[in-house]
């Protein structure tokens, strides 16, 4: 017999399938894409973006390892603003990340689509999304068993990239010297691009209700996963500004295949333009998994529609919740443009961890030094800023638009009272 509370998720992730599903996330398709608008904004100062974007996750990563295990639920910030902040603000919280989010799962599903037959991306993106939320219907842990076989994958052809880069005759540390300077708000811009490929951490903590014994689990899984990635990332960025330099990868738009072809051995940039197409789907999958539990959880508050907080009997998964972020994502493939997607959805990511990091610094001290959340709010909300216009003001539009919908819900509910 269990004791597992009626409409609750089983717990069937252990430590290796969570440090998977956020490697899933963070080795996505924004390995393959973000070097290039990265390297545009900041020039031969791209690795100071990396770092920058690096500290600001650490610090997202801690506020979210310590709020997760205290809070081992689905829904991550939106719960965790709602337990600390209040009521808005977990909604926010919530309604940036399903709406930034699911526009992300709309530029992975492109980016399969246009890396696997660009004459047809909307079509082989649909078909995409339609296989891996059947496939999630089915039960998380066959979700991340998947997932963890697309990010052995993955590591393989990214390592393959780095040998190949400093296996050829092109390779010149004039473009690791950071001349071509665009100064400080380059580098923030960067960052902001950076960040993009990194935020998948947080799928760990919205999928917390799932995680055999959180409080242990998800605070060693979270800065594990967050350190892999960032070890890829530099190892990829160094030998990226190495063999193509700085002006020629902001230029390229499938720089790690460039260099791949820069080496000896030709045969690997096939090989990592279908590494890159099983990064995006590894990625599309982790993705529709968290936004489906956050979606659950708001639905659970009455947020969203009561049918959506139905977790199937047999595979104790949230069926109604991933069928319905499904849908979303598909009609958003039919008719999205990828950069604007990513645009907004950057931004409302950002604001997202800003309410998580501002909630962390309401816990006790004993459950680490508030400097790291306070730092990770400011960071969050200057590189937030720092991002291009388009991006900033689409962003806050969609945050605003979530305001406005949890004021009338407030004032129809007071009107039924």
């Amino acid at each position: 017999m269990s004791d597992r509370p009626p409409g609750s998720l089983a717990r069937r992730l252990g430590l290796g399938d969570a440090v998977v599903v956020g490697l899933g996330s963070m080795l996505g398709a924004g390995v393959f894409t973000a070097f290039s608008p990265a390297a545009a904004a900041a020039g031969g100062e791209l690795l100071l973006g990396l770092v920058l974007a690096a500290v600001v996750a650490y610090c997202n990563a801690t506020s979210s390892a310590r709020l997760a295990a205290r809070y081992p639920q689905s829904g991550g910030t939106y719960v965790y603003g709602r337990e600390r902040l209040g009521p808005f603000w977990g909604y926010l919280a919530g309604w940036g990340f399903v709406v930034g989010k699911t526009a992300s799962c709309a530029a992975m599903a492109l980016t399969v689509g246009t890396y696997a037959w660009p004459g047809h991306a909307r079509s082989v993106g649909v078909a995409t999304v339609a296989a891996l939320t059947a496939l999630g219907c089915f039960g998380v842990r066959k979700s991340a068993l998947v997932t963890r076989a697309l990010v052995a994958v993955v590591l393989l052809v990214l390592a393959g990239v780095v040998l190949a880069g400093l296996a050829g005759t092109g390779a010149s540390a004039d473009g690791l010297l950071g001349q071509s300077s665009h100064g400080p708000r380059g580098v923030l811009q960067a960052a902001g691009f950076l960040f993009f490929a990194f935020a998948g951490y947080a799928r760990i903590a919205t999928l917390g209700e799932e995680v055999r014994d959180p409080a242990r689990t998800i605070p060693v899984a979270i800065p594990l996963a967050l350190g892999i990635t960032l070890a890829v990332y530099a190892a990829l960025a160094a030998v990226c500004l190495l063999v193509l330099g700085p002006d020629r990868l902001a230029a390229s738009p499938d720089p790690l295949a460039e260099v791949a072809a820069a080496g000896p051995w030709t045969w690997m940039e096939p090989v990592v333009r279908v590494g890159a197409v099983l990064a995006a789907v590894g990625s599309l999958l982790s993705l529709l998994l968290g936004v489906s539990r956050t979606t659950l959880a708001m639905a659970r508050d009455r947020h969203l529609p009561g049918a959506l907080a139905v977790v199937h009997p047999r595979h104790q998964v949230p069926r109604h919740a991933e069928l319905a972020v499904g849908t979303v994502v598909v009609l958003v493939v039919l008719v999205a443009d990828v950069r604007e997607a990513i645009g907004f959805s950057s931004f409302a990511v950002l604001a997202y961890y800003a309410i998580a990091n501002a909630s962390a610094l309401t816990l006790d001290r004993d459950a680490g030094p508030r400097a790291v959340p306070a730092l990770g709010a400011a960071g969050c909300l200057l590189v937030a800023a720092s991002l291009p216009a388009s991006a900033t003001l689409s962003g806050a539009a969609v945050l605003a638009a979530g305001a406005v919908l949890w004021l009338r819900e407030r004032r129809g509910a007071r009107r039924a009272a």
